[in-house]
This record gives C-alpha cells, sequence and structure tokens, in this order.
C-alpha cells in the first residue's frame, strides 16, 4: 500500500478520474452554451476555437480556423486581453470586448497545471451585441463613460497653462529681461520666486514658465494662500488620510502636492504663510515626499515649485516672519516683475491687447485712443500696475459712446495721476468753499503730517474692523482687504488692539 495514503479512508470510486470527467462536462457545457470559446496556451498562441467562435472570424478577416490556429490570439483579436490573464494568472470574469466581429460580453478564466502553474487561459464570449440584449445596463455604461470623458477634458483645460512667455507684453529692456530670464529657468527645475507687485504679471509668468518647460504636459496647480484659511493649508497642500479626523472623507482626499504630482505647483502670496506651515513645505521640497494628514504613510512626489508675492520676503526673514532656510530654498531663481511706471514704453502694445481682449468679452468694437489718452496713460503712476490700466480701460470703454478715448474717457476719479505729474501742476489756494468738504475736528486745528494721520486713519480702521468681527483676525483683515501677515504686522505696532 502506498504509504502516502496509510491512515486515509478509502474511496469506493476513482477522485481523478471523476474531476477530469466534470472538467470535461463543464468544457463541453461551455463550449455548446456560449456564442464561443477558444484557448490559448502560455505562449498565448491559439490551441483550440469553438463552432460559435469560428462562426466570427470572416468578421475579424479570416475564411477558416486553420488560419489562425498557432497563432498569437493578439494577431487575430488585437486588443484581447487574454495576454493579460495567462501572464498575471488573474482571471477577468467580466469585460466588453469591441473590435471589428462587433461587442460582446466576454470572460475570462487562467488555465492551471497539477502544480498550480498557469500554462494558458480559455476565454469565452457570454453575449453577442450585449447592447441590444443588455440593453438597460449598455446604457449606463455609456453615460458614465461620457460623464468621465467630459470630466478628464474640462480637468484637463483647467490644469492646461494658459499663457506663454510671448504672453507677457513688452519689448522695452526691462520686458525683455524678464522674458529672457523666464525661457532660462524654464529649461531647469529649479524653485522659482516672482517679485514684484500687484497687478505686475507674476501669475502669467508662473503659467508661461510652466508651459516652456519640459512638466508642461504635466498639470499645473495654482494656491492663493492669502485666500485659505490657516487650519485648511495643512489639508490643502498634503491632503487627507481616509477618517484622518471626525467628519474627514471616508475615501480621504489628495493634496494640492499630489495633484501637481509630475508638474508644477504655484504658490501666490507666498509670505502670508503661517510659521509652522513653513518648515513641512521646507521639508517637502527638501525630501520631495510628504505625509497626508493622519496618515503614518510617506508619499514620494516629484513638483517643481513656483512662488510668488508683493512682499519684501528679505525684511519679512530679518523680522522673524518667514524662515530664512525656506526662502533661500524658493529663491533658487529670483526673478523681479518690473513695475508697470518703470517700463511706461510697453504702454501702448499692453493697451492694444487688453483693449482687443475687453471688446472680446464684451462684445463692444474695440476702442481707439486719441494721442492725449496715450500721453496721459504714460504720465500715470498706476500703482495697481497692469492689472489697475485694465481696468481702467474697461471702464472708460464701457462708460463711454465714442470710438475714440481722449484723456477725459478717464476722468474717473480713481487714483492714477503720479506724483511727478502732480508736482509739476501748481497747487490752487485753498478756496473759502473747501472749507466746508473738511472734518470739523480740522477747522480749528492744526495740520499734521499726513503719515500721522494715515496712521490714526488705519488705526481706526483695524479696532473698527476688530470690533465688527469680534476679534477675528482673519475675518477682519477680509473686511479691511488687507493680508493676515499685513493686520499682523500693523496689531504689533500697537499692541492694544490685540487685546
Amino acid at each position: 500500500m502506498d504509504s502516502s495514503s496509510a491512515g486515509l479512508p478509502q474511496l469506493p470510486f476513482d477522485v481523478d478520474g471523476v474531476l477530469r470527467l466534470a472538467a470535461q462536462s463543464m468544457f463541453d457545457t461551455f463550449a455548446r452554451s456560449t456564442e464561443g470559446m477558444l484557448v490559448v496556451d502560455r505562449a498565448h498562441r491559439i490551441v483550440w476555437m469553438s463552432e460559435g467562435y469560428q462562426r466570427l472570424l470572416p468578421a475579424l478577416g479570416f475564411n477558416d480556423v486553420r488560419q489562425i490556429i498557432g497563432r498569437r490570439i493578439v494577431e487575430v483579436v488585437p486588443n484581447s486581453l487574454m495576454p493579460q490573464v495567462v501572464d498575471s494568472g488573474q482571471a477577468i470574469l467580466l469585460d466588453l470586448l469591441s473590435n471589428k466581429a462587433g461587442t460582446f460580453l466576454v470572460s475570462r478564466l487562467p488555465l492551471r497545471n497539477p502544480q498550480g502553474e498557469v500554462v494558458g487561459a480559455v476565454g469565452l464570449v457570454l453575449l453577442n451585441h450585449p447592447e441590444t440584449t443588455m440593453q438597460p445596463l449598455m446604457g449606463k455604461f455609456a453615460a458614465l463613460q461620457h460623464e468621465l470623458s467630459e470630466a478628464r477634458q474640462q480637468l484637463a483645460a483647467q490644469r492646461r497653462p494658459k499663457h506663454t512667455i510671448a504672453s507677457f507684453i513688452g519689448s522695452s529692456p526691462a520686458a525683455m529681461e524678464v522674458k529672457r530670464q523666464a525661457r532660462r529657468v524654464a529649461q531647469t527645475d529649479a524653485s522659482v520666486l516672482l517679485l514684484g507687485e500687484t497687478g505686475t504679471g507674476k501669475e502669467l509668468l508662473a503659467h508661461a514658465i510652466h508651459a516652456a518647460s519640459r512638466r508642461a504636459h504635466m498639470p499645473l496647480v495654482s494656491v492663493n494662500i492669502a485666500a485659505v484659511p490657516d487650519s485648511l493649508l495643512e489639508a490643502e497642500f498634503f491632503g487627507v488620510a481616509p477618517g484622518a479626523y471626525t467628519g474627514a472623507d471616508r475615501k480621504g482626499r489628495e493634496g494640492k502636492f499630489r495633484i501637481a504630482d509630475g508638474g508644477t505647483l504655484f504658490l501666490d502670496e507666498i509670505g502670508d504663510m503661517p510659521l509652522a506651515l513653513q518648515s513641512k513645505l521646507l521639508r517637502v521640497l527638501q525630501e520631495q515626499e510628504l505625509e497626508p494628514l493622519g496618515s503614518n504613510q510617506v508619499l514620494p512626489v516629484d513638483v517643481r515649485v513656483i512662488a510668488a508675492t508683493s512682499r519684501d520676503l528679505s525684511a519679512m526673514v530679518a523680522a522673524g516672519l518667514f524662515r530664512a532656510d525656506l526662502f533661500y530654498r524658493l529663491s533658487v531663481v529670483p526673478i523681479r516683475v518690473p513695475a508697470l511706471r518703470e517700463r511706461s514704453e510697453d504702454i501702448e502694445v499692453l493697451v492694444d491687447a487688453l483693449g482687443e481682449d475687453i471688446a472680446r468679452r464684451s462684445g463692444l468694437p474695440q476702442k481707439l485712443l486719441s494721442a492725449g489718452a496715450l500721453r496721459w496713460l504714460r504720465a500715470q503712476s498706476w500703482p495697481g500696475n497692469i492689472r489697475q490700466l485694465r481696468n481702467a480701460l474697461e471702464q472708460a470703454t464701457l462708460m463711454t459712446e465714442e470710438l475714440e478715448l481722449t484723456e477725459l474717457s478717464f476722468d474717473t476719479g480713481l487714483p492714477l495721476a503720479s506724483t511727478a505729474t502732480q508736482a509739476l501742476a501748481p497747487e490752487p489756494p485753498l478756496a473759502q468753499g473747501h472749507a466746508a468738504l473738511l472734518p470739523p475736528d480740522w477747522q480749528s486745528s492744526d495740520l499734521q503730517g499726513l503719515p500721522d494721520l494715515i496712521g490714526q486713519l488705519e488705526r481706526a480702521a483695524i479696532a473698527k474692523a476688530l470690533q465688527q468681527t469680534s476679534g477675528n483676525r482673519m475675518a477682519a483683515a477680509r473686511l479691511l482687504q488687507i493680508s493676515r501677515a499685513s493686520l499682523y504686522e500693523r496689531l504689533a505696532r500697537w499692541p492694544e488692539l490685540a487685546c
């Protein structure tokens, strides 16, 4: 007696024979009851095909089964997943297969020898033309596929860079130098720090650098740090693990670094980032890895960072409001974007480009500018830079009936006049009627210096904002239309307001 069967009960029938009969019976049943069936070997070659499958061959370009036996399955059915089933040993129980013969509901199963090794696979055509026999399910599937395709297209359009380096309009020496630096740095993966006043085009330049880089086919993700509450910034950057805290999404949430993986992350208003988060950002930039909020898993990321600020980061570093090591890490390549008053010779081409865009968006004809209007525009200091220039043009276009804008078209009361222009004009004497325009407490008091008056006004405005927001500094900053960091600087000057 075989020692391997010692102690085991003897069965009155041949188990292996019964299993072979069962397998053969199931194989025959599948071959008769399905629309088609075929078998491939370990090398993905077709070794057998049922009569039902043979009826599909003419539509696939073959007249006889002898033409396909021994051929690789992908040579007969180009988009077949049978090789994947053989190589992975994993079944694909239900799938839709479309080819020149039609659309089919199919199943694919690996075949194993007694040692458990995959020696081939069997493919079954369960339904022919399921789009008619399974119409409700197919309709839902098609609708979901369409929605997914649209969502992907919309997301790709949103992540696509909106501007190129040519979009930074101007041929002045200052503008040409900025474009030269942008083209040069775009060829590297170095961090870029864009410095300049508000409205100079820093975001446009960030898009342009990304569009000219090797990462242009990957996402460009923008974050305005000043617009995100401090309590949400960490989750916004690094993501949240599933169930990290009460109320968190059970599926978790990807942060902006993960969304921008392989591409570029643009951090606008970097000077408003809280100190507590600056150290975590520095670690991600140095290590190129992050931990989502509430997770112990370290995830690698490949992100190029472009930061921008209208604030003096060097002064903030000296004042302890910004980490020096993060400043050095971000400013590997600093680019200073010039103010509009530093390149007034570009105003004419900027006016043409902005006027064309305003006309396209408003549906109105593009307005021409007189020589006097151009001289007037060049004479302004433009504290809001190109953004303010656009606003002035748009207002003049919408409020003027004539097709030509003159200097009078811009007489809107906006604080545009330059200091130099004002200095050249004779100072008119204070008329009697002007006294009625002064505040009552100024009528009989001596005039104070302008800095003192501005300081008093700022202090009163901040106190009023804090009172209206019950001491909520973030809400007060929004009410005053200043950044949180600007509010904190003023509170440090007047500590009694912070109580």
